[in-house]
Order: C-alpha cells, then structure tokens, then sequence
C-alpha cells in the first residue's frame, strides 16, 4: 500500500464523517425546530431518508439562514443562563471561610465566645 492510497482512503473517511456529522446536524435543527410542524419534520425525514444527499442539499438551501439562526439563539440562551448561574453562586459565596473564622476569632478575643464554642463554631464552619 503506497503513501497516495494512504491519502486517498484518509480523505474518504474524513468525508464519511463530515456526511455523518451534516445528517446528524440536520436531524437535531429538525427536531429541535418548534415552528415546523410534525408533518413538515416527516416530509424532511423522509426525504433525507429516501434521496439522502438530495435531502441534506435542498434542506441547507432551504433552510440553512433558519438553522443557522435556531443555533445562534441557542449559544446565547446557554450562555445566558450559564452567567445567571456564575453570578448565583458568586452572590451566594460571598462571605469566605476566612472571613468567618476571622469573625469568630475576634468574637473569643473579645470574650463574647468561650473556647469550647469557638471550637464548636470553627468545626461548623469548616465542615
């Protein structure tokens, strides 16, 4: 087997994975498409089922801005949602374990806090 079949058979695998990869993105903008219908998602499985590259050729021309669209809307409703978390956590976070065992400290120097319930309160806060 020679360099060049090498090349060749690597350029057909890259090629059945691109395939796959375009189907598999046009069945999840399918089904993830809430303004087509269940008739209208039928129609588009049949037909890449029926005349695959056909199907993929005519749903990218049809269809295409649309999914490019449903995708973009979709990064930014995770991206969204992702930032609303980060920010939750980071509010919710906001007084450190350094902070606290500062606090605690201060409270046992000042004699408010016993060493027994300093103690207890320090596990607390550590655990």
């Amino acid at each position: 087997m020679s360099l060049w079949d090498v090349m060749v058979s690597i350029f057909w695998f890259f090629m059945l994975f691109a395939w796959i990869w375009l189907l598999i993105s046009i069945l999840g903008d399918i089904f993830r498409d809430h303004e087509l219908s269940g008739w209208g998602k039928a129609g588009w499985m049949l037909f890449l089922i029926v005349v695959p590259w056909l199907g993929a050729l005519v749903y990218l021309i049809a269809r295409g801005r649309s999914m490019n669209e449903r995708a973009r809307a979709q990064a930014q409703r995770n991206e969204e949602r992702s930032r609303q978390y980060i920010q939750e956590v980071a509010s919710s976070s906001s007084v450190s374990t350094a902070d606290e065992l500062t606090k605690l400290a201060d409270l046992r120097e000042r004699g408010v806090l016993s060493d027994e319930d300093y103690q207890k309160a320090k596990t607390k806060v550590l655990s």
